[in-house]
């Protein structure tokens, strides 16, 4: 028991697994009863699904502020919500990666279960590294702010291009190193098939190499919302919390937002601005004569922008919206 009271990461082990014990449950209700058999989710479904995710990290969110205050637990909403939004782009990519691997619908939820286990590993790693260099390196994280602020300039005039996922290098390369079969097999990642010689060999299939992609574009999307949350809080459970429980809800929505993805065209913009936000609040807080900007301020700015970007984007493309289904 004493080895539950030892901290890491500035938080008690319990702290940590606790949460760990959360996500597990959550995702083997998830497999266990909401999706025991392969089949096609809706978009009342989805939406179901996302709207339990959104409830359980609010509950979540509430006991943060029950046990370490007010500040933590506002900072916990605005990461959550930061991440869920930066997120977005990610739904776009994960529908041409579907698409490039022709993953019929049957078998898509299968690919994102999975894969959100390797989300969990992969974010404890980058978070965990980047807690430590900011403990240590302090001015690590005005490198952040500055990579924020470049990062939401730059995607503010960037223009909207076409992504050919078949045509990826990395993805080539993995077609080179491993055997795969040029068919899906059901909702298998590998099978055994016939080798050159004939002989029966272990084959990766379609569907894994979906799921791998899947996790490379994670970890690229990572490299702008680890640090953008670290430039929010630098307490390492907030920031992972909010990483995977947003990621949890968004997975889950994934299946509603696919279909209408094209109706939030303006909401890049605003994260562009959002991150140039984030990352100027880090220089100002020093010059203000201030720690950091109030947990408050930053919830309430972040809120506004997004909502912002979200009522202009339906607005625009308002002719874009067909009949309700």
């Amino acid at each position: 028991m004493e080895q539950l009271l030892l901290e890491w990461l500035g938080k008690p082990v319990w702290m940590w697994a606790g949460f760990l014990t959360i996500v597990v449950g959550l995702l083997a209700l998830d497999l266990g009863l909401f999706n025991r058999r392969d089949h096609e989710i809706g978009v009342r479904e989805s939406l179901g699904l996302s709207a339990f995710y959104i409830a359980v990290a609010l509950v979540f969110g509430a006991w943060l502020w029950s046990w370490l205050g007010a500040d933590s637990a506002i900072d916990y909403l605005t990461a959550y919500a930061v991440e869920k939004s930066l997120a977005m782009d990610n739904v776009f990519v994960i529908a041409l990666i579907f698409s490039a691997f022709s993953v019929p619908r049957l078998y898509q939820h299968r690919v994102l279960f999975w894969g959100v286990l390797g989300v969990i590993v992969l974010r404890a790693i980058m978070i965990g590294g980047g807690a430590a260099l900011v403990a240590r390196y302090h001015w690590v994280l005005y490198l952040f702010a500055g990579f924020l602020i470049l990062t939401g300039v730059r995607m503010f005039f960037a223009r909207s291009e076409e992504t050919d996922i078949a045509d990826n290098a990395l993805l080539k390369w993995f077609r080179r190193r491993m055997r795969v079969t040029n068919d899906l097999n059901g909702h298998a990642f590998f099978v055994r098939a016939p080798g050159r010689l004939g002989e029966m060999k272990l084959h990766a299939t379609p569907l894994f190499l979906a799921l791998a992609t899947i996790e490379i574009a994670d970890v690229i999307f990572a490299v702008d919302s680890v640090p953008a949350v670290f430039a929010i809080t630098t307490d390492a459970y907030v920031v992972y919390t909010s990483n995977i429980f947003a990621i949890l809800g968004l997975r889950a929505l994934y299946f509603a937002l696919a279909a209408v993805i094209h109706r939030f065209a303006y909401l890049k913009q605003a994260l562009a601005v959002l991150l140039v936000f984030i990352g100027g609040k880090v220089f100002a807080a020093p010059l203000l004569g201030i720690e950091k900007t109030p947990p408050v301020v930053s919830l309430s700015v972040t809120a506004a922008i997004l909502a912002t970007g979200v009522v202009w984007s339906l607005w625009r493309t308002r002719a874009e919206a067909g009949p309700p289904r």
